[in-house]
């Protein structure tokens, strides 16, 4: 293929991609500057925009299927979703002071009338970020940087495993509040925060299967705060960081809680791969109270005592493809059931497709009542092509709770702590490098004895999972 021949080649991909999933979204101006930007290029190049301003578009369309459900009913055996997704984020630098905006619109199609889709995969037309930050350079030691952001905005600490920006889910979480970031010359790292997390709608479910436009919102009788810090270098190669964090919830006139006040403090050491082996571990306990149900009768705090851990290590071969062989290990507190006192951890507002797998229509495996070991082995046979497969065991870390994300329980422990195995995979591969990538992923719940025999487990065999999609960003 000649090179202008691969121009014109990846210009009609931009073209149909945007245009289709643009019309998709039955929003014509949106697929007219498409349109527009299919013949200009990036998008900056479209608008004529000046220096000072940033502003990106991303577009993604996914097929999902599961079979062989493992939520208990009236969840179906088996379900499909159509889900779309679009995001326009821009911001613009005048010196110090920045001013962005985000909006995101994501829809689901196709699913059944019982389906489990929720707010993680609808939120019509939504207001994810809308800020003002003040950019304050060596004013916190020399070569450092720092921003005080105040308005909307999204929240990615550390691992994100308990405050992340989730990408596999449609929707992501917002935080109104303050932010204050800072980072040294050597690369430690600062953030303090005081927020209200944003409530998603629609919350119905005929709100959710006719994509409903219901603007998230705020509330102070949900406040979540805290603070991390990043060492970058405890020695040549190791980093180390501490976090704590505080949820304070409470009813209000609209929405019955179970009033969490949960204070969660943990660490984390890292070692980032290469040719020498890495690793990765990290721990969190949460302490507080709780109340065992949501119903405004119910006065009774109980005592939270919880908590999650994780471990890995891996190394990259000198072997063809660059394949990357890592070892896991999971695992979180599940409830007892002891009268006073409450033990399954709250992962708060973490990802976890990276750890355990797809969300969505699948995602039975979370930081809660799980004990977990796995093999990963990850290749990348050339820049534009990556996969990996991953198989891991899972157990119950005690037997009365529901198991992990399932909804399946057995209070009278009687069905054992052995719940199966979970097998997955995925390979995407850049059609147009930074631009256009398409993605396959597969997972297959293998059930044993608890998610067989549990009084509320559904009897339709193994779960089997897959989806593809198609992103593009501009």
């Amino acid at each position: 293929m000649t090179p202008s021949s691969r121009v014109q080649r990846n210009r009609v991909i931009r073209a149909v991609l945007r245009l289709s999933m643009g019309a998709a979204l039955g929003t014509a101006s949106v697929g007219q500057a498409i349109a527009k930007d299919a013949e200009a290029g990036p998008l900056y190049k479209a608008l004529g925009a000046p220096d000072r301003l940033t502003i990106k578009l991303t577009l993604r369309s996914r097929v999902e299927a599961i079979d062989g459900q493992f939520r208990p009913p009236p969840r179906p055996a088996d379900d499909r979703l159509w889900s779309l997704r679009t995001t326009l984020f821009a911001e613009y630098k005048q010196g110090p002071l920045r001013i962005g905006g985000e909006v995101i619109d994501a829809r689901g199609y196709g699913e059944n009338v019982k389906s489990s889709v929720g707010t993680g995969e609808v939120d019509a037309v939504e207001l994810a970020q809308g800020y003002v930050a003040l950019d304050v350079n060596n004013r916190f030691g020399k070569g450092s940087t720092a921003a005080l952001t105040a308005g909307r905005f999204a929240l990615n600490i550390g691992s994100s495993r308990l405050v992340g920006r989730t990408d596999f889910p449609n929707t992501v979480n917002s935080f109104t509040g303050l932010n204050f970031e800072w980072s040294g010359a050597g690369k430690d790292h600062f953030i303090g925060f005081w927020t209200m997390p944003a409530l998603k709608g629609p919350v119905d479910d005929r709100g959710v299967h006719h994509n409903a436009v219901n603007w998230d919102r705020e509330s102070p009788e949900l406040q979540f705060y805290g603070a991390s810090f990043t060492k970058a270098k405890i020695t040549s190669s190791v980093s180390a960081e501490v976090y704590g964090y505080r949820l304070a919830e409470r009813d209000s006139a609209s929405i019955a809680t179970r009033n969490r006040r949960l204070s969660t403090v943990g660490t984390r050491l890292l070692r980032s791969s290469g040719k020498r082996i890495d690793f990765e571990a990290e721990g969190a306990y949460q302490f507080g109270k709780i109340r065992a149900t949501v119903a405004a009768s119910d006065h009774a705090d109980l005592k939270v005592s919880a908590y999650f851990a994780h471990a890995e290590i891996g190394k990259e071969l000198a072997l063809p493809w660059a394949p990357r062989l890592s070892l896991h290990g999971d695992i979180a507190s599940g409830d007892s059931g002891t009268p006073g006192h409450y033990g399954r951890f709250d992962s708060l507002f973490g990802a976890r497709r990276t750890d355990f797998g797809p969300t969505a229509l699948y995602g039975p495996i979370g930081r809660a009542n799980l004990v977990s070991p796995g093999v990963r082995i990850e290749v990348k046979p050339w820049p534009k092509l990556d996969g990996f497969v991953m198989a891991r065991g899972l157990w119950l870390e005690h037997t009365a709770d529901s198991f992990s994300s399932t909804g399946v329980r057995d209070r009278s422990g009687r069905s054992g702590s052995y719940a199966g195995a979970q097998f997955e995979g995925r390979v995407r591969y850049w059609v147009i490098p930074k631009e256009v990538r398409v993605e396959l992923g597969s997972a297959y719940l293998v059930k044993a004895l608890f998610l067989q025999a549990a009084p509320n487990a559904p009897a339709t065999g193994n779960t089997r999972y897959v989806y593809f999609d198609v992103s593009g960003q501009f």
